[in-house]
């Protein structure tokens, strides 16, 4: 039986609140009248899969039981995108990862967006230890952002950079009361920048020659190993060094894989409309999660 595909919202010009300041990506802050809360309406990249890349990625990471931010596909305009629901809403405001680092991490520089070497998993780790109060209100933080960076190894999402993660934050008085917020922003995943078909690299030559795995090793994630290191490493690559210095964390994390497998995984693109991705596109994605989650599943043997 086929899938049944995803909704897709029309979203209405009268509704538009105001733009998104943060990010390289056209976007803007729009509100329906039967809407609990605002969303934001993300325009892709020309000729990227950002769009169905954002709702996949949300749609795997509900498969797995990470808590994230809902996303939908969405026209504006006749232009297609993606929208994704606010979080930070109800007395409650997102406190970005480099302004947790600025204020933790002696030295850290919040203005340094991309290939920022001090974008450590240690250092992100002392940061949740001198931002919550209480081991198990740190261990929380921590297994929830583990969580978070395996969705990553899953999907190849290359962008969890220090503005796509934080804290939600509520005052309480005259102090400040906080969780980790919510996974978002997951556009840079499932190769979502690659043509089907071109000179170079695309994604039927590395199907055809079986490549998909070096597309993943090759890959560069938003967060280093060691400031000292000129690249940082991919997200699954991530993981694999995580699991053997923070076992306590990460081995729950990866444990999650068990609620998902590759049929599943097959579901979750096929409801992508069928013109909204190529047959190539979902091959790709299918070849990369299936590569991504049996070598998950090894660092639990």
């Amino acid at each position: 039986m086929p899938e049944t595909p995803y909704s897709i919202v029309e979203v209405r010009p009268e509704w538009v609140l105001e733009p998104e300041q943060l990010g390289s990506k056209r976007k803007f802050w729009y509100r329906s009248p039967e809407a609990a809360a605002p969303w934001l309406f993300k325009h892709p990249q020309a000729n990227t899969g950002q769009h169905w890349a954002e709702k996949i990625a949300a749609e795997v990471a509900g498969c797995l039981g990470i808590l994230h931010a809902p996303v939908e596909l969405a026209v504006f305009q006749g232009e297609r995108g993606s929208t994704t629901e606010s979080f930070a809403r109800d007395g409650r405001e997102l406190f970005h990862g480099n302004q947790l680092l600025a204020g933790r991490v002696l030295g850290y520089d919040p203005e340094v967006k991309f290939r920022n070497s001090d974008h450590t998993l240690s250092n992100i780790w002392l940061a949740l230890e001198r931002a919550f109060a209480g081991a198990e209100a740190v261990r929380r933080a921590k297994l929830g952002l583990a969580e978070y960076l395996v969705l990553d190894a899953l999907i190849g999402n290359t962008d969890r950079h220090h503005e796509n993660w934080g804290l939600l934050r509520e005052r309480v008085g005259d102090d400040w009361r906080g969780m980790l917020a919510p996974s978002f922003d997951h556009a840079s995943s499932l190769g979502r920048e690659l043509l089907d078909v071109g000179r170079g690299k695309n994604r039927a030559r590395y199907i055809a020659k079986k490549r998909v795995p070096d597309y993943v090793e090759n890959g560069r994630g938003g967060i280093f190993w060691s400031s000292e290191d000129p690249k940082a490493v991919s997200p699954l690559e991530l993981i694999r060094r995580a699991v053997r210095e923070h076992p306590d964390c990460f081995i729950p994390a990866i444990g999650k894989t068990a609620n998902v497998d590759p049929p599943m995984l097959e579901s979750v693109i096929a409801k992508v409309p069928e013109d909204w991705m190529t047959p190539t596109a979902r091959q790709f994605a299918l070849d990369m999660m299936w590569y991504n989650l049996r070598e998950l599943r090894k660092l639990l043997e």
